[in-house]
């Protein structure tokens, strides 16, 4: 499903702990690290689509998260034709997404990275809000900058707050500083299916195109690897 431009409507998701960390998934066979994210079906509304990509691609229900709050518009990124197959390249573009910013208020062990089975990830980890993003396909990248900005005044306030909330408190139409980067330990238990890579960024991000769904080169590349 196309909008007339070229682009698939689609969703992406950041979710929070208590700490106000992210959730951060290593995409399977791949040293690409990325945010949960999917397509929207024909007759599914973006919020619809981000609970049925949240409980495909990491295993949680409804219950387990509290949405706080979404971007106001599409941010779209297009996708290079070399991960486009040869038959769909003039009609398809990439991306337009819908971002929403979630609170897990469930225990990480509610998290299954093999809640499916066509698998997106085959590890993952918490991570500072501002995630290295050089981990990230490059053409995603600038996508993930306009979301984490955007929704970053969102970020909801702790005790001792941190650099990255006092960054965020300055007012709606300010954008926050963006602060370094920085790795963190892994967490002390991993919920099913999942692994801990302490280096995200190493290898860089070298997606190949599949030869699936070719609105949807990073899934096609998910189904066609054996978890």
């Amino acid at each position: 499903m196309l909008d007339r431009e070229g682009f698939r409507p689609n969703v992406g998701i950041i979710l929070l702990n208590q700490k106000n960390q992210v959730f951060w998934g290593k995409r399977i066979r791949t040293h690409s690290w990325q945010f949960p994210q999917g397509g929207i079906d024909r007759g599914e509304t973006p919020e619809q689509a981000m609970y049925r990509e949240l409980h495909e691609e990491i295993g949680l229900r409804p219950e387990h998260v509290r949405i706080i709050a979404r971007t106001r518009d599409w941010l779209r990124y297009e996708v290079p034709d070399r991960y486009i197959r040869r038959d769909s390249r003039g009609h398809y573009k990439g991306q337009k997404q819908i971002w929403y910013l979630l609170q897990l208020t469930a225990q990480d062990w509610n998290l299954n990275l093999r809640a499916t089975d066509h698998p997106e990830f085959d590890a993952w980890r918490w991570n500072d809000y501002w995630v290295p993003l050089d981990a990230v396909v490059e053409f995603k990248r600038g996508v993930y900058e306009m979301a984490l900005t955007e929704l970053a005044r969102y970020l909801p306030r702790r005790e001792g707050s941190n650099r990255f909330l006092r960054g965020s408190m300055r007012g709606r139409d300010e954008a926050p500083a963006r602060p370094r980067p920085c790795m963190l330990k892994p967490p002390i238990e991993l919920p099913p299916g999942a692994s801990f890579d302490p280096d995200p960024s190493r290898g860089g991000a070298q997606p190949q195109a599949g030869a699936g769904d070719p609105l949807e080169p990073d899934a096609a590349q998910a189904r066609h690897a054996s978890p």
